[in-house]
């Protein structure tokens, strides 16, 4: 052990410096302006405040668009049933049909009660059938819908779960969302106002917008704005939805950028079956009830992706990615109230954080330098390299440091010195059997490893399950925590291991200053 090639110092010592780069923002001045690539590590709501939104669910658009799948749904049972029908119209929050034949009447309500659960069907005396939820169905609806768009609202503000926004619902239909650090939430705002809720419709080619306007379109079509100007008229109904989207990037085709998706396994077959049998026929890609691009189908695609054009620039195009990965809002969120929040606990929370750290790493120092007296001085060393290395990443990743994650950091210090104490004492051991103090240093690295990577993995997947399972600060926690795992066992190892090897080669002792 005591013979380290240069390649594996210089590795070493490189992984130290870059950790030191990503580290300095932290201790440098607030005036410093410093590229968005090289930032310090964000404080989280409790600590430096930020914006506070309270959003609201639009029910309504909800409702209507169940309506309108609704209608869909009884117009197809009573086709196949063969029932003459008239007047078949969606409404804010029910769907109304005339049916003039009594049986068949009785028939039809038969056939709309099993196509949903929690449908209620009644009739009047001049034989008009309306349909709609129930009280219970609708509540059932409704807590579905804002559980949904709490998730998605999480994922699209915090893909990496680093930032700690705390996302929670508020009564029947709204979400209240705190942002820490964000002074000015336009971004976010805009973000959130986009439901990203994409589908595929064909392109009907016998009918034009003019034909439309003159009262000749067909019921299974509909007319609709492009984003390129103008308007063209689509099939009512989709062949493949956003739904059966699994991931969405961005590459670049001819100098300019596109984003390109995948589709699950029944989304591909779907997609491919389409392809296959519309040759020559337009697709219109549909993004938030508009068609954002429309070409011509050159031959089937069946290998489950495609590629969007458009005049998207990168970043039109990496937000656009973003929104279809992180999926579609089930209904617009409307901002109800926006304000700036000061911190709940701020400066004082911060000192105290960094008291009880001060104090926890002098606590650590002084017990390694009693028990191991110069080993522990080197010990002493790694554990604020540890630190630095921590920082370094935490800043690199971008990480909002909270109260949770402070209560990691001084954790991580405890934990630091652990995979030390296993080096030493078998050190120790192996010094009592009459070993060489450079055998007893290579053993004590040697035969204590298999112990730390187990003590280490248990602890790792601990914080993964908290990061899995857990949500805002929870995560956040389990982010500190991981970082200090993967750089303690890195500093513990590697750098006391440099350290000590560089010793036993300078001054080689007869004995170990551990005995």
């Amino acid at each position: 052990m005591y013979k380290l090639s240069k390649e594996r110092v210089l590795i070493i010592l490189g992984i130290c410096l870059v950790g030191l780069f990503f580290a300095l923002p932290n201790v440098m001045p607030k005036s410093v302006k410093l590229p968005a690539w090289w930032q310090p590590v964000s404080l989280g709501l409790d600590l430096q405040g930020g914006s506070n939104l309270l959003l609201e669910v639009d029910m309504k658009e909800v409702l209507r668009e169940r309506m309108g799948l609704l209608e869909d749904s009884v117009r197809q049972s009573l086709r196949e049933h063969r029932i003459r029908y008239q007047n078949l119209s969606a409404g804010a929050d029910s769907v109304k049909v005339k049916i003039e034949n009594s049986n068949s009447r009785t028939q039809a309500i038969g056939y709309f009660k099993k196509l949903e659960d929690g449908l209620e069907v009644s009739t009047n005396e001049n034989g008009t059938v309306e349909i709609k939820y129930s009280e219970a169905a609708l509540n059932m609806l409704k807590h579905k819908v804002v559980d949904q768009s709490i998730e998605i609202v999480r994922r699209r503000i915090d893909e990496l779960g680093t930032k700690e926004p705390v996302i929670q619902s508020q009564g029947e239909d709204r979400i209240v969302v705190q942002l820490p650090g964000i002074q000015n939430p336009e971004e976010v705002k805009a973000l959130l106002g986009k439901t990203a809720k994409m589908s595929f419709h064909l392109v009907d080619s016998r009918t034009t917008a003019q034909d439309a306007k003159r009262g000749k379109l067909s019921n299974a079509s509909r007319v609709i704005n492009s984003a390129e100007g103008g308007q063209l008229v689509i099939q009512r109904k989709p062949v493949v939805g956003g739904e059966n989207l699994t991931d969405a990037g961005v590459a670049f085709q001819d100098g300019g950028a596109v984003v390109t998706f995948k589709f699950n396994t029944m989304g591909g077959r779907k997609f491919g079956e389409v392809t296959k049998n519309n040759i020559g026929e337009r697709l219109a890609i549909v993004l938030d009830n508009e068609v954002i691009s429309a070409p011509t189908i050159q031959s089937a695609i069946m290998g489950g992706s495609g590629v969007i054009t458009g005049n998207f620039s990168s970043e039109d195009a990496n937000n656009l990615a973003m929104l279809l990965r992180s999926g579609a809002l089930p209904a617009p969120l409307e901002v109800l109230e926006e304000r700036t929040v000061g911190a709940g606990l701020g400066a004082d929370s911060i000192k105290d954080g960094v008291v009880a750290s001060i104090i926890g790493l002098i606590a650590v120092v002084v017990f390694m330098i009693a028990a191991y007296g110069l080993f522990g001085l080197f010990t002493t060393i790694t554990v604020f390299t540890n630190l630095v290395l921590m920082l370094g990443a935490m800043s690199f990743i971008g990480t909002t440091l909270t109260l949770p994650g402070i209560a990691g950091i001084i954790l991580t210090i405890g934990m630091a010195v652990d995979a030390n104490v296993l080096i030493f004492e078998r050190m120790r051991e192996e010094v009592k059997t009459g070993r060489t103090p450079r055998d007893a240093a290579d053993a004590g690295f040697t035969e204590a490893w298999a112990t730390i990577v187990d003590s280490n993995l248990t602890t790792l997947v601990a914080a993964a399950v908290l990061f899995w399972f857990g949500t805002g600060p929870v995560r956040g926690f389990a982010v500190t925590l991981a970082i200090g795992i993967a750089t303690s066992m890195f500093t513990s190892v590697t750098v006391t291991r440099l350290i000590i090897t560089y010793w036993l080669n300078r001054y080689k002792p007869t004995k170990l200053p551990i005995q």
